[in-house]
């Protein structure tokens, strides 16, 4: 491959829980993954990039070190794993597997246990999987606990009796409750960030590439709470209906060949439109159209 051929960055994509929420931010932001049975280097319909699949805990540890220019971790590990001051911290990127929600690490017991607080637990047991994290969370709270590392189904270390406490990662707390826990305080907020090598973001052309990538990607993220309202409009009941209309800036209005009739165009918020559209028809709004957005820049 010639020197002019050759991609400008190399990607780590995630692998493992935020795989699939992640390709499928990329694809709204206008990059397709295409991952292959066999291998962790899937293709990228871009030729200025390069993607490798890598564990959430290592792309820190690889974009520090220059295997990688570009990639996206968890908060939670680019800490745990000490890359902080390692790496260029370039956006936050507020998703997660299931949902638009950050996840949070947080302390949880027994339900039917006394302990209401970090300091009860003492002395005690805590199983985890980010123990750096935890054993600073400890000591900021003037804690000594025994704090040891889980290799995975952490919830049932407390329900077999083999931890009091553990340190562990959710988005709502269903499966912790479902197992008979209850959570006692939050250690702290996680998301995936993304970050890049510090040489790569002095490099001209790379940083030109890494900001095309953040600009579309917090686009993408942006437009997922937010659809389009397009509709016809008496004329003369504009100033009602926009009354209602929110806007990114103001809706957008243009005459018909009917001048009787206008047509309006704006952006919501999903949550809202459910109540919004029954209230324009109301008003003499007629040919409501809701579409989705891929990207809102």
């Amino acid at each position: 491959m010639s020197a002019q051929n050759r991609p400008v960055l190399k990607l780590g994509v995630p692998k493992g829980s935020l795989e699939e929420a992640t390709i499928h931010l990329f694809e709204r932001a206008g990059w397709k993954i295409r991952k292959h049975a066999r291998n962790y280097f899937p293709d990228i319909n871009d030729p200025e990039l390069s993607a490798s699949l890598c564990r959430v805990q290592e792309i820190g540890g690889y974009v520090a070190a220059g295997v990688l220019d570009v990639g996206i971790t968890g908060l939670d590990w680019l800490g745990e794993r000490g890359h902080e001051d390692k790496v260029v911290r370039v956006a936050d990127l507020v998703y997660s597997k299931n949902s638009s929600r950050p996840c949070r690490w947080v302390l949880a017991v027994a339900g039917d246990a006394p302990y209401t607080c970090a300091a009860d637990l003492a002395g005690k047991r805590i199983a985890t999987e980010l123990e750096g994290l935890t054993r600073r969370y400890f000591a900021g709270k003037g804690v000594d606990a025994d704090i040891f590392y889980s290799w995975g189904a952490t919830e049932a270390k407390v329900v077999e009796g083999l931890a009091d406490g553990i340190v562990e990662v959710t988005e709502t707390g269903t499966t912790i409750r479902a197992h008979g826990l209850k959570i006692i305080d939050e250690v702290m907020v996680s998301f995936p960030v993304l970050i890049a090598n510090a040489e790569a973001w002095a490099d001209p052309v790379k940083r030109a590439k890494i900001d095309q990538i953040t600009l579309l990607l917090k686009g993408a993220l942006r437009a997922e709470n937010l659809v389009a309202l397009k509709m016809n409009a008496p004329a003369d009941r504009l100033d009602a209906i926009l009354e209602m209309l929110p806007a990114l800036n103001s809706p957008t209005v243009s005459p018909l060949r009917d001048k009787a009739w206008l047509s309006l165009e704006t952006v919501v918020e999903v949550g809202i439109v459910r109540d919004l559209i029954p209230r324009l028809r109301a008003a003499g709004a007629e040919g409501i159209i809701e579409y989705a957005l891929n990207k809102v820049i």
